[in-house]
């Protein structure tokens, strides 16, 4: 489960405060830069943690678990959804691409050769654009890490989580701490820009555990780490027989001691759960937070695109069976709506927010065609409670909002009531 974003569409949530926005017309000049995200669904088994849409599938062969996946079909139907959906994108150039999932690296490095070959023929890149695919550390996807730099892909994203064997299993991961550090060790050969994942606040986790995962990576010098906070989220197997976790004021101190750890080491936080060596930020993640655009492919994707009169969001069918035959049918979209003008500040807020430098003031107009001044009661609320730092023409997380990032966040939701 490695980086976390792109899976999941923003939510909307009434809130209490009318907003004047509701009734605006927005007109956009100029669209953000455009993404590309390609959703993989399959993984050889679901952790009991992770809420995204995944799917286990695995077969017996001998004393093995392998994956069972209908790679090809699945490509088809990638190359299939990138064409129906060409009309709303047409001109505009891709700047990142990001494989997720899932597990992409349980494709083949045919596979994604394959599928990557067929999006540059289909869209503008830019140069020497990020391309990201997550993988798992299990031995038998490490062995095709090579095969995937040839393919073209430039970042990889190493879902780790711990190198304790302990919590390793409490997690449900398909690898052990030996596989974990072997898979570095290949990825750090056939990549120089790679990410490692780290999860803390894990079942039975003492702050010495937490900072001996920290140690252990830091170890491999990776250029860019994700460290997070295990959260029990809804319908996972987790929520519905918690495990015991640490206390929140543990967690905390964690939290505190992981970033001065790697702020000692060099590396600048720059997004609530990221660090990275200077020019190593995830180019990808960086327009997710900059409220960019990005068109969301495979099963269960979302994506967020802006037309000259209104932003639009798509989710596209979940379950990898359906979509296959949502695909053939001319049909890959479940769900499609234009969002709101007047929910347009709470979602550009609910990305930038996630920023520690936090965002330029010129920046929220461009992305939402609204201007600064219509949410200026709800910036000033925020900043009497001490939850943003405004500076000329800057607007910041503080220390605090960003400990009580939901709490600033709803600052800015719109009563439609």
């Amino acid at each position: 489960m490695p980086e976390r974003t792109g899976r999941r569409i923003i939510p909307l949530v009434p809130a209490r405060n009318a907003a004047a926005t509701g009734q605006r017309q927005i007109d956009f000049r100029k669209p953000p830069p455009l993404a590309l995200y390609v959703h993989v669904p399959w993984c050889v088994q679901k952790c009991p943690y992770c809420d995204f849409n995944s799917h286990a599938v695995a077969a017996q062969k001998g004393d093995r678990r392998v994956p069972a996946i209908p790679e090809d079909d699945y490509v088809t139907a990638l190359v299939a959804d990138l064409e129906s959906a060409l009309p709303t994108v047409w001109g505009r150039r891709v700047d990142s691409i990001f494989l997720g999932g899932g597990t992409p690296s349980l494709l083949s490095g045919e596979a994604v050769d394959r599928l990557l070959t067929a999006l540059r023929s289909r869209l503008p890149l830019l140069p020497n654009g990020e391309i990201t695919l997550e993988a798992n550390p299990d031995s038998v996807e490490a062995g095709k890490f090579a095969a995937f730099r040839a393919a073209g892909v430039n970042r990889l994203s190493i879902g780790i989580q711990s190198f304790n064997p302990r919590h390793l299993k409490a997690l449900g991961r398909a690898h052990d701490d030996r596989q974990a550090r072997q898979a570095i060790e290949i990825a750090a050969r056939h990549f120089d820009n790679f990410n490692i994942d780290l999860i803390y606040g894990l079942p039975g986790q003492t702050l010495s555990e937490a900072l001996a995962d920290l140690d252990v990576a830091l170890a491999f010098a990776p250029p860019h780490l994700s460290c997070y906070q295990l959260t029990i989220e809804a319908n996972t197997a987790f929520a519905a027989q918690p495990p015991t976790l640490p206390a929140a004021d543990t967690c905390a101190d964690m939290q505190d001691a992981i970033e001065a750890r790697l702020a000692a080491a060099g590396y600048a936080h720059y997004e609530t759960s990221a660090f990275a060596r200077s020019g190593r930020q995830c180019q990808h993640n960086l327009n997710y937070w900059h409220f960019g655009d990005y068109l969301g492919i495979g099963a269960g994707a979302h994506g967020k695109l802006t037309l000259h009169d209104r932003v639009l969001r798509q989710m596209r069918w979940k379950r990898p069976e359906q979509y296959l035959a949502k695909v053939a049918a001319g049909t890959p979209i479940q769900q499609e709506f234009a969002v709101a003008a007047a929910d347009l500040p709470f979602e550009f807020m609910i990305n930038a927010l996630r920023l520690i430098q936090g965002f330029d003031e010129q920046l929220f107009e461009l992305r939402t065609s609204l201007p600064l001044l219509s949410i200026e009661n709800e910036l000033r609320q925020a900043e009497r409670e001490g939850l943003i730092e405004r500076q000329p023409q800057r607007i910041a997380p503080s220390d605090r909002g960003r400990r009580f990032l939901n709490q600033l966040l709803e600052r800015f939701l719109v009563d439609r009531a």
